[in-house]
């Protein structure tokens, strides 16, 4: 098949590489065809093996507690590596285990794996399942030791056997390879060839058994990007839950980051992914509104932000979590500037607030400072939580090109608010007139954000501000 390979099998306590440990390992290597190591051993893993694992692989504490540990096999380990292909049956699951294991030693794993379960695929695509299991019962295989490392080592290697018998050395051979060169790092199950996947700008959503994405992401070459989730899954915990639960991938392409950057963050905010988190909607979100009058009292409103529309931004400081939030972030606000609490809702009651009993508001609560300077102060203290205000007289367009798709994407903003992406005039007239009704703009931070550090490094005439549009006709 290979000019040098090693069969392995790992027996472990769970399936979390960054948790769990080894107990067994078996490796079996052939050179030119031949036989010509094979090697196995038990190993300590130096925790408890759960219950169900000592069911289901009849590896308990009692065989493990003599063994040695991995770190005393290590180099044996490696030897048998040196030079040859790492081969075996869900290879990442094994891969991933070696590589934390040696890393626990801080020593790297530098060497090639092909997976058996997608050679499986690529030599037998007329049927669904691959595993070991169902190899055993299409090809009439036997074993008395399923679930120990050597056994399963054996049922792989008689296997290829099987295969090379009924399908022709040179068959099995070219699959090898090129599973070898192309795609021998992916999950077994992914249904979707990489190569379909354009390295482009756009979104790409990851999808498991159902019919709800499982983390929709975003990258400027979504091929190279999509590949990196695999490659760390060895390394991150969630990367690893998603390695193990992905079936196929779709995408959706985009002229650029601008693009590709709103798609992901409105695509999450619909479907909210179990694996995605930063991009998720939080209507828990509160800004403070600062009062115009220096006599106001309370000086501060606390108000949601997905009640407050892009025109009114320019009232309001900071943008938190939840009340809780905002009121601790008040407290220490005033605190650090010599603010009354009292004037800014924090405190009840009349006359000097207690901080300005002990020194630490200036006594605008107290008649000792006015409250046009102490509103100013705030001001001041709060000026670099402000929201800034729409920078245009109305709607403008941000225009995206792409040399290599040939594609072109226009992005329409309104107070801070993205309403639509076209790509000729027909659709722009449309959105423009969808627009037209006059109804409040939603308020999204996300967008907010990407756009005030768009429009900060915009070059000169790339922002098009665009003519209103006549209302639409009526029936």
């Amino acid at each position: 098949m290979l000019p040098c390979y090693v069969l392995l099998d790992l027996e472990t306590t769970g399936g979390n590489a960054t948790v769990d440990r080894i107990t067994e390992i078996a490796a079996v290597r052939i050179e030119n065809g031949s036989e010509v190591a094979r090697w196995s051993t038990l190993v300590n893993p130096g925790v408890r093996i759960p219950p169900f694992i000592q069911s289901l692989t009849g590896i308990s504490d009692a065989m493990v507690a003599t063994a040695p540990a991995f770190e005393e096999v290590a180099r044996q380990l490696l030897e048998l590596l040196d030079g040859a292909v790492l081969v075996a049956h869900n290879v990442r699951f094994d891969h991933g285990f070696l590589v934390n294991e040696l890393q626990r030693l801080e020593r790297r794993l530098q060497v090639k794996t092909l997976c058996t379960v997608r050679l499986s695929r690529a030599l037998y695509p007329q049927f669904k399942s691959h595993g070991l299991d169902a190899l055993l019962a299409r090809h009439g295989l036997q074993t008395l030791a399923r679930h120990r490392a050597m056994g399963d080592v054996e049922v792989v290697q008689a296997w290829l056997e099987v295969a090379r018998t009924e399908l022709g050395h040179e068959a099995l051979q070219r699959a090898a390879q090129q599973l070898l060169q192309g795609s021998a790092s992916l999950p077994p199950q992914l249904e979707t060839a990489l190569h379909d996947i354009p390295d482009t700008p756009g979104v790409y959503l990851m999808y498991g058994e159902g019919t709800l994405p499982l983390y929709i992401g975003k990258s400027v070459t979504m091929r190279k990007r999509v590949l990196s989730h695999f490659q760390a899954s060895a390394r991150v915990a969630k990367e690893m839950r998603l390695v193990q639960e992905v079936r196929r991938v779709e995408w959706r392409e985009t002229a650029g980051e601008l693009g590709a950057l709103l798609l992901e963050s409105r695509l999450v905010k619909t479907i909210q992914p179990i694996l995605n988190r930063r991009l998720r909607n939080e209507k828990q979100l509160v800004a403070w509104r600062l009062a115009d009058a220096p006599v106001t009292r309370p000086l501060l409103e606390l108000v949601r932000m997905d009640e407050v529309d892009g025109t009114g931004l320019a009232q309001l400081c900071g943008v938190y979590r939840s009340k809780r939030q905002a009121l601790e972030a008040l407290r220490e606000l005033a605190q650090n500037h010599g603010l009354c609490p009292q004037a800014l809702g924090l405190e009840s009651g009349k006359g000097p607030c207690f901080a300005s009993q002990i020194g630490q508001c200036k006594g605008v609560c107290a008649g000792r400072e006015s409250p046009a300077v102490h509103h100013l102060r705030l001001q001041l203290a709060m000026q670099a939580q402000r929201l800034q205000a729409w920078p245009f007289t109305g709607r403008v367009a941000l225009r995206e090109h792409d040399p290599q798709s040939g594609r072109t994407d226009v992005h329409v903003f309104d107070q801070w608010c993205h309403l639509a992406t076209v790509h000729d005039e027909a659709d722009l007239e449309m959105a423009l007139r969808a627009r037209s009704d006059g109804a409040p703009l939603a308020f999204d931070l996300d967008t907010y954000r990407l756009l005030l550090k768009r429009l900060s490094g915009a070059a000169p005439g790339s922002v098009v501000t665009l003519p209103d549009s006549e209302p639409a006709d009526s029936d």
